[in-house]
């Protein structure tokens, strides 16, 4: 299967997004929401492009590349001035949303847009609600610690009834994933704090170092069925184990 994408000939497979074949070949597409361990949500729709085929006769349309899947003889515009002026409007309004994030204001201005001219939000956070997080959550991790809550402008992520979430083990990565950087995580080599919930951390029986939080050890030896001792070390003690281990039976 074949496509164009910006004069360019692409192979492609069926079920792919053009996201996915775009990033493939090098073409840079701005997302906030994209993530390759979850599944596509089109939240952000920055990944908006220009679509048509030569069966439309002229028609064209303009889709969310992470959730358009691809089809033979397509034809793709990635940086159209429709499609820049679609992105401008969009990062206008996530202006006036998150104000405060660098990353925002960088690419509003990469698009033109230095200032927004919608009013902007107030008592105004950084969380653009991509569903980062709580998709990282629920998908990766096993768990729904956290979830959108209510709709329209009051729309947000929170906990259940605003306290700390039962149900969170301290994994920290809805932090690692968030592409604004809002949620907090505080750390010390023997406690993590995050949600409202502080955690313990494990230490490495060889090196000493902080490794995971006592709920998540016991959390992912349960969903992957897991030696009891399987967090005992952290990754790098582990690899100069493997290591020891090989040159010991290759006679090193």
């Amino acid at each position: 299967m074949q496509i164009i994408v910006n004069g360019c000939p692409m192979e492609c497979e069926e079920g792919e997004y053009l996201l996915q074949v775009c990033r493939r070949n090098r073409i840079e597409i701005p997302t906030l929401c994209e993530h390759e361990a979850v599944e596509p949500w089109g939240a952000c729709r920055l990944c908006t492009v220009e679509v048509t085929h030569p069966e439309w006769q002229g028609w064209k349309r303009y889709v969310t590349s992470c959730l358009y899947p691809v089809k033979d003889g397509l034809v793709v515009a990635t940086d159209s001035p429709e499609v820049r002026e679609i992105r401008a409007v969009l990062l206008d309004l996530l202006l006036a949303r998150c104000p405060g994030s660098e990353l925002i204001r960088q690419l509003a201005r990469e698009y033109g847009v230095f200032h927004t001219s919608y009013v902007v939000r107030e008592k105004a956070d950084n969380c653009i609600l991509c569903g980062l997080c709580f998709r990282t959550c629920a998908e990766v991790i096993g768990k729904s610690a956290i979830w959108s809550a209510s709709r329209g402008v009051i729309k947000e992520v929170s906990t259940p009834l605003k306290e700390a979430p039962p149900d969170c083990i301290g994994c920290g990565a809805c932090a690692y994933v968030c592409p604004t950087q809002l949620i907090e995580i505080q750390e010390t080599p023997t406690h993590r704090t995050i949600w409202g919930r502080t955690f313990e951390l494990l230490k490495c029986a060889e090196c000493g170092k902080s490794t995971i939080t006592k709920e998540q050890r016991d959390w992912m030896i349960e969903k992957f069925n897991l030696p009891p001792d399987y967090y005992d070390l952290c990754d790098e003690c582990k690899r100069k184990k493997v290591s020891s281990v090989q040159k010991t039976v290759a006679g090193f």
